[in-house]
């Protein structure tokens, strides 16, 4: 973040105002609107310009003589009063953004001065899906802040209250323009809000990492939770959509290294949601897809907390889409199967007779460091060595890398391959098509068949 964003009070304030032109009457007239009292001047400093008020809370310039320019930026900057140069950002301590206007509610996007035409364009694009009559809804909470604080003295509660009150009903109302039915709805919810409101866990899908290949819903309950509980797959970049005060517990696991056991994480869901926290799982892909959500639903009914479940982009798919792999394709794999690589008591606890069945993709999970033993159960149960294969590492994000080959050879350069990122394993002919492979009708015969001589 290169310039921190902030709302200034400038109602009654002196702003001053240098230079003349259509870029500095726009600029001037936005500080009109905030209820600045605008100073007015052609030339600044030396023998006949002007110097700043006393109390100047603001300044901006364009159109002036060059000199002049500078010596309101230098002068403002000595004395810590914001200052604007209308297109020079070397002189300036602030930028003026591009403004969404819903009074009360102000909504101001910047480029830092890279590309204004790119903060208009966006601008644009959120005036399209703000209702005009959105600060009914503000001025709406706003009368009832005093309200809303007596009766619910905590935080957390109030904070609740509203995340449902101005999304339900009563926001419908007021921007409906129905104010004074607005109003006794907003009283009636109110007086039967609780207090203390129970705790609750959601066990939230993030997907494969990229951050707009989460669910709508995953993405209002990251902006509502209290805490969010997280594993090592979830990219930072979702979670830059959450709640900006929310607290943020890392517990991720891999091969060989937990930072937290499934049983201790278990227990940290159950008591943060007794203590009343609104609690976001969020882990990696779905759940349940071999994320073990289905242990932390049964702890949490176990121990009487309420738990939701919201499904994600589960790897398969993901890493699937990304790389032009269909995984069901009528012409040669009409069923699916989802396995995990991670061994049991130092085994592979598959059925490889029913995995090595022909007709089929084999999606296999967290199994880059099996995949030697993972071929030779296949092939023993009757698989071709040269069934086309594909790794994909970091499926779905902007580090995705695939390796595409026979099984065999796959399994064999795995190991110096990856280079530490989640991989996903498919199996089957139509590994063989897609961008960079073949057509799929080529897709039936083997690789080896394939490759020239």
């Amino acid at each position: 973040m290169r310039h921190f964003p902030a709302f200034l009070d400038l109602s009654g304030r002196v702003a001053f105002v240098l230079g003349e032109g259509e870029a500095v009457e726009m600029k001037a007239g936005l500080l009109a609107r905030a209820g600045a009292v605008l100073h007015r001047a052609g030339r600044f400093g030396g023998e006949h310009g002007e110097v700043l008020p006393e109390g100047c809370a603001i300044a901006i310039g364009a159109g002036a003589p060059e000199e002049d320019l500078r010596a309101l930026s230098a002068h403002c900057l000595a004395r810590g009063v914001p200052v604007n140069i209308v297109d020079r950002t070397e002189l300036c301590s602030f930028v003026m953004p591009a403004i969404v206007d819903r009074a009360p509610i102000t909504i101001g996007i910047s480029t830092g001065g890279a590309a204004p035409v790119l903060a208009r364009l966006v601008r644009q694009r959120i005036e399209t899906v703000l209702p005009p009559s959105l600060g009914r809804l503000a001025a709406l909470a706003g009368r009832f802040k005093d309200a809303i604080r007596r009766a619910l003295p905590d935080t957390a509660a109030r904070r609740r209250f509203l995340d449902a009150a101005l999304a339900g009903p009563v926001a419908d109302l007021a921007l409906a323009g129905r104010e004074e039915e607005a109003e006794a709805a907003f009283a009636t919810a109110l007086g039967a809000a609780e207090a203390r409101p129970g705790g609750i866990v959601h066990l939230v899908g993030a997907g494969p990492g990229a951050p707009d290949l989460l669910t709508l819903r995953a993405l209002r309950l990251l902006g509502e939770a209290d805490v969010i509980v997280h594993d090592r797959l979830v990219g930072e970049g979702v979670l830059d959509l959450a709640r900006r005060d929310a607290e943020r517990i890392y517990v991720g696991k891999q091969r060989a290294m937990h930072c937290l056991p499934q049983e201790a994480i278990n227990d940290l869901l159950v008591r943060l949601a007794r203590k009343g926290k609104r609690v976001v799982r969020l882990k990696g892909g779905d759940p349940f897809v071999f994320g073990r959500g289905g242990e932390e639903l049964e702890a949490c009914r176990a121990a009487g907390v309420p738990c939701e479940v919201v499904p994600g982009v589960t790897a398969a798919l993901a890493c699937g889409a990304a790389s032009g792999i269909p995984l069901t394709h009528r012409d040669h794999a009409r069923s699916l199967t989802l396995a995990t690589g991670h061994t049991r008591d130092g085994r592979l606890d598959l059925d490889f007779a029913a995995l090595a069945r022909p007709g089929q993709t084999l999606a296999i999970y967290m199994g880059v460091s099996t995949l030697p033993a993972l071929r030779d159960g296949l092939v023993a149960a009757g698989l071709d060595p040269d069934t086309p294969a594909a790794l994909i590492e970091s499926g779905a994000t902007g580090a995705q890398r695939v390796l595409r080959d026979t099984l065999g050879r796959v399994a064999d350069r795995a190991g110096e391959w990856h280079t530490g990122g989640p991989v996903m394993t498919l199996i089957g002919s139509v590994t063989a098509a897609g961008e960079g492979a073949g057509t799929f009708a080529e897709a039936g015969r083997s690789v080896a068949e394939l490759r020239p001589a």
